[in-house]
């Protein structure tokens, strides 16, 4: 198993999006071209508060930016972080500190340190996976919609059984 599928457990994952309210993103960006601000619209839309920290941001999607973590004032319940691989062993230390509920790992963001580390001190992990999707997958609309197979693929079936 390699690191990243340790952490993709899907009962995890569904866990943390169904006892979660408060999500800290971690390099959330203004420009709502990048996809953290797409995660960020989408979470706020349903129903999750949505706390930008961001050193380089004033305020994101209506709601003031931190600096860090430890600067937040309010409980998060889940720290999703859209940073380089590299500054995940301090944002998962500063989660710990700051009595976070679980670890969220954007797409392509594979730490097993920093998972290690927030793992170890009781936090669900979840790495290399995206908050958007797998909440559409499991409580949104391609849950609905039955989309719900467990599988993230672009790629077409080959219609063989």
């Amino acid at each position: 198993m390699t690191d990243a599928a340790r952490y993709q457990d899907p009962e995890v994952i569904q866990r943390v999006l169904h006892t979660s309210r408060t999500v800290a993103i971690v390099g959330l960006s203004s420009n709502v071209l990048r996809a953290s601000h797409f995660v960020g619209f989408y979470a706020a839309r349903h129903g999750y508060r949505v706390i930008p920290v961001n050193p380089r941001e004033k305020e994101i999607l209506g709601t003031r930016s931190y600096p860090s973590l430890g600067d937040v004032e309010e409980r998060v319940d889940i720290v999703d972080v859209f940073r380089a691989p590299a500054a995940v062993p301090a944002i998962a230390r500063e989660a710990v500190a700051i009595g976070a509920r679980a670890l969220w790992l954007q797409f392509g963001v594979i730490s097993p340190e920093g998972a290690l580390t927030a793992a170890e001190a009781g936090l669900d992990v979840v790495m290399d996976r995206c908050l958007k999707i797998e909440h559409a997958r499991y409580i949104g609309r391609m849950h609905v919609l039955g989309f719900d197979t467990g599988v993230i693929s672009a790629r077409r079936g080959t219609g063989q059984a």
